[in-house]
């Protein structure tokens, strides 16, 4: 062990961290509306996307300030996850679950679409707006964007949670998630709810995509990290906040350490390898509960 290169394997680590944190974020956003509406939601990854042309088209587009557009951005995001909540999926109330998973499907095709029809399928850079100064811990280098997309990740994170300890509304979701007929017989109007979860789900979804879109890039393919979070709330248990926070840092950290010691092709691989041992021994997920659905 004593060839082993500590510092190399520290900084993948924490490369793997940074990335674990927007898996994190973004399956907290999908864990938020399948606690709410036990709607497995689909097309968390292209509203994700379409946040982060939004923001291009706030910063690149009309030339407003990068908190400006920031804060553009989430509020127009929100009002677009409760337009998609109360037209796509209220209408389906009642139905079969998969009835309304096939719903996300379609969405998420119809966000590519108008992506690629609006701005087209060719990758753009979005402007910089993060700080670019060498950030050291201790002797590891860590990417700036990457650092400090992690620390916006982890005070969203923890006023999201607060959110749902303190706040009236964030009581209301947990009074749902845990049972939707006690929460009518209480007075809390689970429409209204399940609106809220969605409003709520896509703010997150839109910080996350800006955040994403900053460290790599954005194209209409970036639905794709779509995937890597169901991987995550999967992983987790798709109706554990907890879970996704662990499952987006322990998918983040195979990936890099796979992508780093066997190859990039294998960073995928290794994260599928992760999810089926899991699903073998706990098929409901480390943190989820015994009682889900599944499709």
């Amino acid at each position: 062990m004593n060839g082993f290169d500590w510092l190399y394997f520290f900084e993948v680590s924490l490369a793997g961290i940074g990335a674990g944190g927007l898996y994190a974020l973004t399956g907290l956003a999908f864990v938020i509306i399948y606690k709410a509406t036990r709607v497995v939601n689909l097309a968390i990854g292209e509203m994700l996307m379409l946040s982060a042309y939004i923001f291009f088209a706030f910063t690149a587009g009309m030339q407003l300030p990068a908190w400006a557009a920031i804060a553009l951005t989430v509020a127009a995001s929100a009002l677009l996850g409760a337009g998609f909540e109360r037209l796509l999926i209220r209408p389906m109330l009642g139905e079969s679950p998969i009835s309304t998973f096939m719903v996300t499907v379609g969405l998420a095709s119809i966000l590519v679409g108008v992506v690629e029809l609006v701005w087209t399928a060719d990758p753009r850079r979005l402007p910089e707006f993060m700080p670019g100064g060498a950030v050291m811990i201790g002797q590891a280098f860590v990417a700036p964007k990457v650092f400090y997309a992690f620390l916006v990740t982890a005070v969203l994170i923890a006023l999201v949670l607060g959110v749902f300890r303190f706040w009236r509304g964030g009581v209301a979701l947990r009074a749902t998630a845990s049972d939707q007929a006690a929460a009518y017989s209480m007075g809390i109007d689970v429409p209204k709810v399940f609106s809220l979860s969605w409003t709520l789900a896509a703010a997150i979804a839109a910080v996350a995509g800006i955040l994403v879109g900053a460290i790599g890039g954005i194209s209409s393919s970036m639905g794709v990290f779509g995937l890597s979070v169901l991987v995550v709330v999967i992983v987790g248990g798709l109706d554990s906040i907890v879970g996704a926070l662990v499952g987006g840092l322990l998918i983040g950290l195979i990936e890099s350490w796979a992508a780093a010691y066997l190859g990039g092709e294998y960073k995928l691989l290794a994260t599928f390898c992760v999810l089926v041992l899991i699903l073998l021994v706990r098929p409901y997920g480390l943190f989820g509960t015994h009682e889900i659905e599944r499709l």
